[in-house]
């Protein structure tokens, strides 16, 4: 493999654009080829641009994609077992169900990609291509990407994936059983109840990974869990509270509705709420509830206005429509929580002008990444030092938001209303051009 097609594979403009019909026509040749019938032809599109196209339940076996870029495609139900995908970029397609058993992924780039229930058994993923930098200039071999992809229940047994990076991606159930993943970074991923036997995990890197339901005695040799989160450290068990939650939630309600003067304040910090798995349209304004575990909850329209949220993981959780005005959440995690249409517009308290108090929505140093915040309201938010990689924010209202100091790498901000909002000096490449027209 020639260390120019690296370089193509990934600059749009060097590459030959396919339409549907093209590709119908050589995917149809290439069923023949596997059928040993007369006038198969076996797929080769080295440097294409296949990008929004479909390849959903047909049969890639063996054929050569080496060096495509093939981004937001649905390949659902494909087989591309023992085919070529090498240096290729499939980030943000539809892998759902796929087989790449035995294939080649050296170099690719998966990154944001749907892999639920894939099938990646004994592929090759090491590193291989060339990275580019902003000058499309080679640097060194590229690691496989699957920052952010949703691999829940994939299969990757046998892989060779060492320096892979997985950070945050979504492996809940993988099988990652006999895999080499030397030296690959799982930072902030969910690895809940993965089957890791005989995996090689030495020099992994495992900051804030998930690991409840895995049997740390096959990694803690291996890998530095320190930093994870793991059954044995994830928070104090609701079983613990000294009276049910449903009778903490009614004294919290008067608390609320009586001015802090009957009732008492609900104080949630430490605690692992997982087991409760919704709360769902909830009232519990101002409850505190920081260090807490919320991980994968269902909190669709909860009412949490005015919470102290601090430090507290919110990652894969549900909190679409949810009303969050005026609430902390310095230093809290966010990343893959939905957080479409909801609320975290500012409060004022205590009257008007100088006698009242102002009250936005505090992000600093929260990780969003990944998150999906289309239409919610943000006006006057602050985003000092939060880091809002790859999270979506179409249509938000940003007004008066402060996002000075955020990290905006591939933030999507299409139709943001960012009037009067703090934004980074330098831009760079973080945002999108349009957005900050509009």
């Amino acid at each position: 493999m020639t260390d120019q097609l690296s370089q193509t594979a990934v600059d749009p403009d060097s590459l030959e654009k396919l339409s549907q019909s093209q590709l119908d026509g050589l995917v149809s040749l290439h069923e023949r080829f596997l059928q040993g019938r007369i006038g198969g032809r076996r797929a080769t599109l080295k440097r294409m641009d296949m990008s929004g196209l479909s390849l959903a339940g047909h049969n890639m076996r063996q054929a050569d994609f080496a060096g495509c870029l093939m981004r937001h495609m649905d390949l659902s139900h494909a087989d591309f077992q023992e085919a070529s995908l090498y240096a290729c970029d499939l980030s943000y397609s539809n892998l759902h169900d796929c087989t790449f058993v035995r294939a080649d992924l050296r170099g690719a780039r998966i990154e944001s990609a749907n892999l639920m229930g894939a099938n990646l058994d004994r592929a090759d993923l090491r590193a291989g291509g060339l990275a580019l930098d902003g000058a499309f200039e080679a640097t060194e071999p590229s690691v496989v990407n699957f920052r952010g992809a949703n691999m829940s229940g994939a299969r990757l047994s046998g892989v060779m994936a060492t320096h892979a990076d997985f950070s945050d991606a979504i492996m809940a159930q993988v099988d990652i059983k006999n895999a080499d993943l030397r030296n690959a970074s799982f930072n902030g991923a969910d690895l809940s109840g993965a089957s890791v036997a005989g995996a090689q995990f030495s020099g992994a890197q495992m900051q804030q990974t998930i690991l409840a339901g895995v049997d740390l005695s096959l990694i803690k040799d291996k890998a530095d869990t320190e930093h994870a989160i793991t059954d044995s450290n994830m928070g104090t068990s609701i079983a613990e509270l000294h009276e049910p939650l449903p009778k903490l939630i009614e004294y919290h309600r008067t608390w609320v509705e009586s001015v802090g003067k009957a009732g008492r304040q609900l104080d949630l910090t430490g605690y692992d709420l997982r087991e409760l798995r919704t709360l769902k349209g909830e009232k519990l304004t101002a409850i505190i509830a920081t260090r807490a575990k919320f991980l994968g909850l269902n909190l669709y329209r909860i009412e949490l206005q005015s919470a102290v949220l601090d430090g507290s993981d919110f990652r894969n959780c549900d909190m679409e429509a949810a009303d969050l005005r005026a609430s902390s959440f310095r230093r809290a995690i966010l990343s893959h929580a939905n957080l479409k249409n909801a609320n975290m517009a500012p409060l004022l308290f205590g009257g008007s002008g100088s006698t009242g108090r102002f009250a936005p929505c505090d992000f600093e140093g929260a990780t969003l990444r990944y998150s999906q915040l289309q239409n919610a309201i943000l006006k006057n938010a602050n985003f000092k030092d939060a880091d809002l990689s790859y999270a979506n924010l179409t249509c938000t209202d940003l007004r008066e938001a402060d996002l000075s100091s955020a990290i905006l790498t591939g933030t999507i901000l299409d139709g943001a209303n960012t009037e009067g909002a703090k934004l980074p000096a330098s831009m760079g490449r973080a945002f999108s051009l349009k957005s900050l027209a509009e």
